[in-house]
């Protein structure tokens, strides 16, 4: 379906989206006919640059996987950037996408939009039952404003736009520069950088899903092909995992032998996440398939191959 369409897949040189891009290429889509707009050139939150990118690349379909982002620690540092820069990025966007007659939008949201306080597992119908976390708020709120949108751009203009929340990613790739990554790329760093002991933020007692990264760009990519409702989807992998479990479970595949120290002065952030995916199954079919521990060790494999050459340390 997607192989005659000329396809903008903004945050295309990112971590999901090197993944995305390959599967597209994998599927019979010609590299010409995909189009990876970069910062340096065309800055999303600019709406001269949106316009100029839409002149200069006529596309059928935006996939809009571009994002500021960053863990806890990252979220609380900018708070201020973080809510502009993916909320201008999103909604000029669409605007532009719709005034440029594209054929479909596909906005990628957050599992941070929840409420801080939704029930395991997470369904799409909970997504306004209260505020997010507030460590991650600000993201989260900009990154559901699209979805807002959608709707009522579905319902006043008849544009096709759907909205999918993907829960935390991982896999090789990833972001491993501590003042930004989230969780398993830090602890990764972390049990390779010490030699006696690591420090931990948090309880341990919070729990999170994760989701591997060529399984979401496949979710993502099925989205695209068959699913045409502004109604949100969840993408995940459907478990939870005691962040005091994950960080023994790292431990052990990285070889680190040493102290495990909590630092209970810092956020948990939000207290559990789980998905409902479901929806996904039902409506296009989309099931993740990569194991948890699988996932890991070629995470981990990655990252150490890229530290032996010199280019992680």
């Amino acid at each position: 379906m997607l192989k005659n369409k000329k396809i903008i897949v903004t945050g295309g040189a990112g971590f999901l989206g090197k993944h995305l891009v390959k599967k597209l290429i994998e599927r019979g889509i010609p590299k010409e006919n995909i189009f990876i707009p970069h910062h340096k050139e065309y800055d999303l939150r600019k709406e001269q640059d949106i316009k100029r990118m839409f002149s200069d690349f006529k596309a059928d379909i935006v996939i809009h996987l571009a994002g500021k982002v960053g863990g806890i620690g990252f979220n609380r540092e900018k708070p201020g950037e973080l809510f502009y820069d993916n909320l201008m990025m999103g909604i000029q966007l669409m605007e532009q996408a719709r005034l440029n007659n594209i054929e479909k939008f596909v906005a990628i949201g957050t599992i941070c939009a929840y409420p801080k306080f939704t029930p395991v597992p997470f369904k799409e119908e909970n997504l306004w039952d209260g505020y997010p976390e507030e460590t991650n708020a600000p993201y989260g709120l900009a990154k559901k404003m699209m979805l807002v949108q959608s709707q009522a751009y579905r319902q006043q203009y008849g544009f096709n736009s759907i909205f999918l929340l993907p829960v935390n990613l991982y896999g090789p790739g990833d972001n491993f520069d501590p003042s930004s990554s989230h969780v398993i790329p830090a602890l990764i760093k972390k049990c390779f950088d010490a030699k006696e002991k690591i420090t931990v933020w948090g309880t341990g007692k919070a729990s999170r899903e994760f989701f591997y990264v060529e399984d979401a760009a496949e979710g993502i990519i099925l989205a695209t092909e068959k699913y045409n409702k502004s109604e949100p989807v969840n993408l995940g992998a459907g478990f939870e995992i005691i962040i005091k479990d994950l960080v023994e479970k790292i431990a052990k595949l990285t070889g680190f032998k040493g102290e495990i120290e909590w630092d209970r002065s810092k956020p948990d952030g939000q207290p559990r996440r789980m998905l409902d995916v479901s929806k996904a199954k039902e409506e296009f079919n989309f099931t993740a398939k990569t194991d948890f521990d699988e996932g890991l060790k070629k995470t981990i494999e990655w990252y150490k191959e890229q530290r032996e050459k010199g280019i992680l340390n």
